[in-house]
């Protein structure tokens, strides 16, 4: 070995430790960060233009964007929790004038009206002694769930700081991509040991990734947000609104979304009363409200990445089950990349050279 190789091998190691020392370091900022990553890749036009409208004054614009982005995040996670611990103290205080107004009594004669109703009145004649100890169980039962509702609202205000200090490296991160994006992105461009062509093709087809997976996910669930609190205003739900907003927070979830939401609408409509009102509203929902998600998120970012359907769907699946809610982007990242590798692959290794002069 020359001097020169065991320069580069010693180097190299050093190197690599260095990497490693520096990730374990970040390790647990990881998330902020990424978070912050795809904020910024996605609202970086709008970044570009607040620029050149405030004549070149890249740190004043990335100052707005962020205060803007954190008033976007802000706000509606305080009035959501203000109106939860709300509407569940009305929940509780609506099922105890129940019970008293002799609600147990008339109930027989109400689930005669519901679909299995006849079951239904047999499991109770069998498991019910009398109408005081179902009375007893409805208000020890609306009881625990408000106390356990309030639980956890407790549980996020314990671990405010933790949140609080995630959100914040977030919007750090944030604004430092903003203002120096653009020169990290050539850094990083330059160093990677790849071809300028090679490199061109990773890095578009990450950025129609990251795109068509926020497109996606953002707008199928405003489109489900807003068709599910159509039918919960024309059947007269109360707080409508609140309801909406919680279906479009709650539709990126693979597992439950939307349906979190319109079940247990359906069921309360069920429940009051016309039974019409809760059959329209879990037909809505399940034919209409779920479909979407089903047809419309795959369309988007299947066409929008140029990723195949089932592939898509399991790196969808993997990458929440992997990574958590930032998995929804990491799978499609991460599936673009490996496309994008074995498509270099093939035109260097695989394609046929060409015939002699």
């Amino acid at each position: 070995m020359t001097r020169q190789q065991l320069f580069a091998v010693c180097f190299f190691a050093v190197l690599l430790v260095l990497f490693y020392q520096i990730a374990v370091i970040f390790s647990p900022f990881l998330l902020p960060i990424l978070w912050a990553a795809i904020l910024a890749h996605v609202t970086f036009p709008l970044h570009a233009r607040l620029t050149a409208l405030l004549k070149g004054r890249e740190t004043a614009s990335a100052w707005l964007l962020t205060l803007g982005i954190m008033a976007l995040v802000v706000v509606p996670v305080v009035f959501l929790t203000l109106l939860l611990i709300q509407e569940v103290g009305i929940a509780y205080d609506a099922i105890s004038a129940w019970v008293q107004s002799g609600g147990v009594k008339r109930l027989p004669a109400q689930l005669a009206h519901l679909p299995l109703g006849g079951r239904m009145q047999d499991f109770i004649s069998r498991h019910v002694t009398s109408s005081r100890d179902l009375e007893t169980f409805f208000l020890q039962s609306s009881k625990a769930l408000s106390g356990f509702v309030l639980d956890q609202v407790a549980g996020l205000a314990k671990n405010a700081f933790l949140l609080a200090a995630n959100f914040l490296v977030m919007i750090v991160t944030l604004f430092f991509f903003f203002r120096d994006g653009r020169r990290f992105l050539d850094g990083l461009y330059q160093i990677i040991p790849l071809e300028d062509s090679h490199k061109a093709k990773i890095f578009s087809r990450l950025d129609q990734t990251i795109t068509a997976v926020v497109k996606g996910i953002v707008i199928t669930a405003i489109v489900q947000g807003v068709l599910a609190g159509i039918a919960y205003a024309a059947l007269d739900v109360p707080v409508p609104v609140f309801l909406l907003a919680l279906t479009i927070v709650l539709a990126p979830l693979p597992f439950g979304g939307t349906a979190l939401v319109w079940g247990p609408v359906t069921l309360y409509l069920l429940w009051v009363g016309p039974v019409w009102k809760g059959l329209a509203m879990l037909a809505w929902g399940a034919g209409v409200v779920t479909m979407v998600d089903n047809v419309l998120r795959p369309l988007l970012i299947g066409q929008g990445a140029k990723l195949p359907t089932l592939f898509l769907f399991f790196s969808i699946l993997g990458g929440l089950g992997a990574y958590g809610l930032i998995g929804l982007f990491l799978g499609p990242i991460l599936l673009a990349i490996l496309l994008t590798a074995i498509q270099i692959y093939r035109e260097e290794y695989l394609s046929e050279p060409p015939p002699p002069a």
